[in-house]
């Protein structure tokens, strides 16, 4: 497993010394108190931390508390390496969200072994979140997690009083699509327009696919006069997609895309916006399709 990176705690320079020469098939970062350690999980992506118990000033017991109650830290595995070896010790650390649990002196390959397990579960847990998070065809996220993770979005906007936009884009006759060519060329022009959306969105703004031919990106700190124009290049830029399919077919196609405003200062949550820009979105395409339009 190379490129995993491991935090190691210990306040003993001859104990950090041992276990980064031994995980040297690792990215092994060190320190030697709580607080550096904090610091180095809030700056770095750690996969894994092998973190000693007693310790001045903050010991590994609270450094792993702290951890377990922070949002972006809470998942990363802990593995306790200390001399304590009495049952309640050992049951605290559990307790308090510890992986595992290896007394010293310990055995090299023990520790490697048990290294390597947690890892292991680590990968196979965030791929289950990926698999539940994303859509499969288009590798978009998908309707359940936008709708966990908007809601943070809008709180986050709260706090910093911007408003966000809501965009709503619909590909035109699409069952036309699947009548003529076959829904594997359906299929086909949903990845071709979710290509696009993965390419020319800002990393702030979250796109996901929200049903069927229907997609819907949330845009932090973004007025309505500025989603529309970024509605209006999509619109064109898509128009421009060719797909090609069997027997060297060329598939255009375009798309309706409805729009709207949340004010932060008026509404507890996005549904009220996605309603409008739903409505919005069903104007474009009884006005005649292949356009934006805003409520």
């Amino acid at each position: 497993m190379k490129n995993k990176t491991i935090l190691v705690v210990d306040d003993t320079i001859a104990n950090l010394d041992i276990l980064v020469e031994l995980l040297d098939q690792y990215d092994v970062i060190d320190a030697t108190n709580g607080k550096d350690a904090l610091e180095i999980v809030e700056d770095e992506h750690i996969d894994l931390i092998l973190l000693d118990i007693m310790m001045p000033e903050m010991d590994g017991y609270e450094i792993c508390q702290r951890l377990k109650s922070e949002e972006n830290t809470k998942d990363i595995p802990i593995i306790f390496i200390t001399a304590k070896t009495d049952e309640n010790s050992i049951e605290r650390a559990y307790d308090i969200g510890g992986a595992d649990y290896v007394t010293k002196p310990f055995q090299p390959k023990e520790l490697l072994a048990r290294v390597k397990k947690e890892l292991q579960i680590q990968e196979l847990m965030n791929n289950l979140k990926l698999l539940a998070s994303t859509d499969p065809l288009t590798k978009l996220y998908n309707r359940r997690y936008f709708a966990n993770v908007s809601q943070h979005i809008l709180e986050l906007s709260k706090r910093q009083k911007n408003n966000l936009s809501i965009i709503i884009i619909d590909i035109d006759k699409f069952k036309n699509i699947n009548d003529t060519y076959g829904h594997q060329a359906g299929d086909s022009v949903i990845v071709a327009l979710a290509n696009k959306l993965l390419h020319s969105h800002r990393k702030s703004d979250l796109a996901c696919r929200y049903g069927g031919e229907e997609f819907v990106i949330l845009l932090p700190n973004t007025q309505r006069n500025e989603a529309l124009q970024v509605a209006e290049k999509l619109r064109k830029e898509i128009a421009d997609i060719s797909v090609d399919f069997q027997n060297k077919q060329h598939i255009c196609f375009t798309v309706s895309i409805g729009v709207s405003e949340v004010v932060v200062a008026n509404e507890p949550n996005i549904e009220k916006a996605l309603k409008r820009a739903d409505d919005a979105l069903y104007e474009a395409k009884n006005s005649g399709r292949n356009k934006v339009c805003s409520i």
